[in-house]
């Protein structure tokens, strides 16, 4: 089931993708039980959405391929290593990342993002499904100039826009070796198996529910394989992922 969140007149909505259109629920998918009105609008008339709520906070896991945790330099983390990016960097399917003046290279981190469904504290590994709404694709967007410079993550990775999401919920998706790809203008960037993850999702879930209560709407951003690149005033950044879809935004 692919949900979406979208705005009708303003006004957030949520709903199912049922081919071109979207069938539309009661309420929060996870609150109505993914119960619809019977009402059904076309997915082109409608401005989709970060499919996120207002107390959504975003986790993410660094240098967790370890291709990419080479290009980084440094030891591979032998737990995962957590850091965070403020609600006011996300940006939906179709919108634009907006490069910061102050920065001098902004990169792509294609990611596979966890949505949570649930509160969740102290969560072992093998329930960490329960727990789970579905999965959706997200882009670490990082300026690496600063993220250098400053030592830690949180000015360079937390520019508004540096957290495109979408374009929906896949909430029957299970990661099982499909392909993770990033394309800048067409030019592929990156290309790997999502089981080349050095931390699983049952293993990352468990671990960030120790150190913080995990809420519904919650985004854990799974890390990025090797492959990051610079992004460019009027270029467009796709990420795919089998099984979910794909992630487009321009850059300006």
């Amino acid at each position: 089931m692919r949900v979406v969140k979208f705005a009708i007149n303003g006004e957030p909505r949520w709903g199912v993708l049922d081919g071109p259109e979207i069938a539309l629920f009661k309420g929060h998918p996870e609150f109505c039980d993914y119960e619809t009105t019977g009402e059904r609008i076309p997915l082109k008339d409608v401005h989709v959405l970060p499919p996120t709520l207002p107390t959504t906070k975003i986790v993410c896991i660094g240098k967790n391929y370890a291709d990419h945790a080479a290009e980084m330099g440094g030891d591979l983390p032998t737990e995962p290593l957590i850091f965070l990016k403020p609600s006011t960097s996300l940006i939906a399917d179709r919108e634009t990342i907006v490069l910061p003046s102050i920065s001098k290279r902004v990169d792509h981190e294609g990611e596979l993002a966890i949505v949570i469904g649930s509160i969740a504290k102290n969560v072992k590994e093998e329930d960490a499904y329960d727990v789970i709404m579905g999965f959706t694709i997200a882009n670490d967007v990082t300026a690496r100039d600063l993220q250098e410079s400053d030592g830690q993550w949180t000015r360079s990775k937390g520019f508004d826009t540096f957290c495109p999401v979408g374009p929906w919920i896949e909430t029957e998706f299970r990661p099982d070796g499909q392909l993770l790809e990033t394309r800048v203008d067409g030019e592929i960037r990156q290309h790997a198996s999502i089981d080349l993850m050095i931390h699983k999702v049952e293993k990352i879930v468990a671990h960030v529910s120790q150190a913080m209560t995990l809420l519904p709407g919650d985004l854990i951003l799974t890390g990025t394989p090797a492959g990051i690149g610079e992004i460019e005033d009027g270029q467009t950044v796709e990420i795919s992922i089998e099984g979910i879809g794909t992630l487009t935004n321009g850059v300006a």
